[in-house]
């Protein structure tokens, strides 16, 4: 099969934020498709991370850098010379950014300055695709998803952060990119589950921390309602933009794209808590006095993707227990110890790719 009309084989791609989750499963993804790709970030965010575990530091170029200092980045941008960037560099915890607002808005508004300063005075770099997050909508929490067009904002200072990020991006392009060989494109994307998530305060590593010891898990929220999907899902995307980009669809440049799944997917946290329980037998969850209004986050929380449906001809692949039994069988894999973990993930990659076949989504071709 022939993956994203064969863009990425050979091409020097740069990934920011490249240990985080989102970004180890992109590079890996990447480097399956056959490009050279090298990563900018400031840490490996977790102890354990995805990034460690498939080893991925020797398979790559390896850059440690903060997104927030301009020069290094473009130290590392003017050495690598990319043709491609996927920017995914942020603070992107909600709860983390109630207790550091600052560093929050630092990483996520400057952060985003600085790699569109750098790709400006570039223009050797062909495509950015600039990953943002579906809290950069401002929530009123009404049943209907949210279309590129709705309002941005947020009430908390992750939220606030992500849609001022938006606002930077929109601004460089109209009035640096617009007439330029870069093509530019925003994405949206949010509440993505997966293997090799282990950051603080997400459902599914909490759960996993608890049940992989024989714990409890604490549920702060169980009726929250999310569009769950798995990482793999927005990535197609993201790499499905960034081949229409390369391909000069002009008509996509400086356009902002949401990445999620059906709207019949969206569930609550019960509903995942009993998915996930239904493929790791004997786990047990509570929820806290008090707890059940949701803490500091949104209850209800969904996107329209008809954008990305009509402009890519892009929808999402996995069916809602699927994306719960990739997500389970991977850290049940993980917990047993019985396999190579790098091995098993490329294995996911096909075998989400050999469903999107039988899908007949358009980023695969016979």
């Amino acid at each position: 099969m022939t993956y994203f009309a064969n863009v990425y084989r050979g091409r020097r791609v740069l990934v920011t934020g490249h240990t985080g989750f989102k970004g180890s499963w992109l590079v890996l993804w990447l480097k399956h498709l056959g490009a050279e790709v090298a990563g900018f970030s400031v840490d490996v965010p977790s102890s354990p991370s995805n990034f460690d575990l498939l080893n991925l530091g020797r398979q790559m170029n390896h850059h440690v850098g903060d997104i927030r200092d301009q020069v290094r980045l473009a130290q590392v941008i003017d050495e690598f010379r990319p043709e491609m960037v996927f920017h995914l560099a942020a603070q992107a915890l909600v709860r983390e950014s109630y207790a550091d607002p600052v560093t929050t808005f630092e990483t996520n508004i400057m952060g985003m300055v600085n790699l569109l300063e750098c790709v400006r005075t570039r223009p050797w770099i062909k495509v950015a695709v600039l990953i943002s997050s579906d809290k950069a909508y401002r929530n009123v929490e009404w049943c209907w998803g949210y279309r590129e067009t709705d309002t941005l904002g947020g009430h908390d200072p992750y939220s606030g952060s992500k849609s001022c990020a938006d606002l930077v991006a929109h601004s460089y392009f109209h009035s640096f990119l617009r007439h330029t060989p870069t093509r530019v494109a925003i994405t949206r994307a949010g509440n993505v589950i997966g293997g090799g998530d282990w950051a603080d305060d997400r459902i599914v590593p909490d759960c996993i921390r608890a049940w992989s010891q024989g714990g409890t898990v604490t549920v702060r929220s169980p009726q929250a309602t999310r569009p769950w999907q798995h990482v793999l899902e927005p990535l197609s995307g993201y790499l499905w933009l960034g081949t229409r980009l390369w391909q000069q669809s002009d008509e996509l440049n400086g356009e902002a794209f949401n990445f999620g799944p059906d709207a019949h997917v969206t569930q609550t946290v019960a509903d995942l808590l009993g998915a996930m329980a239904v493929r790791w037998p004997g786990v047990q969850w509570q929820v806290p006095e008090g707890c059940e209004q949701g803490g500091h986050e949104a209850m209800l929380l969904k996107l329209s993707c008809d954008k990305a449906l009509f402009h890519l001809n892009w929808r999402a692949v996995l069916q809602f227990p699927e994306t719960v039994a990739f997500t389970v069988d991977w850290y049940r894999t993980w917990h047993e110890g019985q396999q190579d973990l790098y091995t098993y993930t490329v294995d996911q990659i096909e075998r989400y790719c050999q469903a999107a076949q039988a899908r007949d989504v358009p980023w695969i071709q016979s």
